[in-house]
């Protein structure tokens, strides 16, 4: 696919058949207000713009009572439909896979102003999206910087059967494992950028997060340790082998963990910073890597 005919947000992804089976499609008559007040008596806090996805993403009556049910019973939206919203465009995603937040687009507007103005000479950007789920962070970007390399791993192989298809038009290079450890060597010390949307909710919470999320999402994908922080502790400590010079690492993070997160940067050699938008509820940690942090490289002396 173009970069140019990513399919947007209101853009049908198919032509919809109209006929006395067809499902309605307006959520101001008669079955669309019962639609929207379904959704509502359930719970959901946007219940119009679900109701409107949901007839959008039926052909019939029958297919639309079924999906409100499922809706209704817990089931993601997005696990539903086989897309999410994520900076205007469609991702793919699929059941049981981490769903990307709208607070993520965050993590995307910092690494595209930390980025503005870099002199990049006639080199190509090289980006890496850690813990990309299904590359909606990875895919954002990429379609923000034309001719970027673009890089992403998850641990989670269905996450990144998704992934996959998201950063295809992009030219995205896929891997499967822990972290940083199915990168290839080869390009250690290259990385302009790492970003990454890490696991930081504390073991103990996710038992109080909300039932969509503990329940049809993986563990691994929202599981940050004891404190949270685990992850972002790792990433900090292997970021500099994979940066090149002046390189940046943006971590997504909460609001009360930011300035640890902040700190465990600083510790393995980056300049911080720590951003906030209300707008999105989205915190981000941004660390640029300092002159004296480089480390050897694997298999080197």
């Amino acid at each position: 696919m173009e970069q140019g005919a990513w399919p947007l947000i209101g853009e049908p992804i198919e032509e919809r058949c109209a006929g006395p089976s067809a499902a309605p499609t307006n959520t101001t008559d008669w079955a669309g207000r019962d639609l929207v007040a379904a959704l509502r008596a359930a719970g959901c806090v946007y219940a119009e713009d679900e109701a409107a996805i949901l007839m959008g993403a039926c052909r019939t009556r029958v297919e639309l009572d079924g999906m409100l049910a499922q809706r209704v019973a817990g089931i993601p939206l997005e696990h539903l439909v086989g897309w999410a919203e994520f900076c205007g465009l469609r991702m793919v995603v699929a059941p049981g896979v981490f769903v990307p937040r709208r607070r993520s687009e965050f993590l995307v507007r910092r690494a595209l102003t930390e980025l503005a103005g870099r002199p990049w000479g006639e080199s190509r950007l090289k980006l890496l999206d850690l813990c990309t789920g299904c590359g909606a962070v990875g895919a954002a970007l990429a379609r923000s910087l034309p001719g970027c390399e673009l890089h992403v791993a998850d641990v989670d192989p269905e996450a990144l059967a998704c992934a996959g298809k998201n950063v295809a038009a992009f030219g995205g290079e896929v891997y499967c494992g822990d972290l940083f450890d199915p990168v290839p060597d080869s390009l250690q010390g290259s990385f302009d950028v790492i970003v990454a949307n890490a696991p930081y909710v504390p073991t103990g919470s996710i038992a109080f997060m909300p039932r969509e999320a503990r329940v049809y999402e993986p563990k691994a994908a929202l599981d940050g340790g004891a404190d949270g922080l685990a992850l972002h502790r790792r990433i900090a400590a292997e970021a500099p082998t994979w940066l090149s010079k002046d390189g940046l690492l943006l971590v997504e993070a909460s609001a009360r963990q930011a300035e640890t997160t902040a700190v465990i940067l600083a510790r393995h050699g980056f300049s911080v910073s720590v951003s906030r938008s209300q707008e999105l509820s989205g915190t981000v940690v941004a660390g640029r890597l300092l002159p004296a942090s480089g480390r050897t490289r694997k298999g080197s002396s």
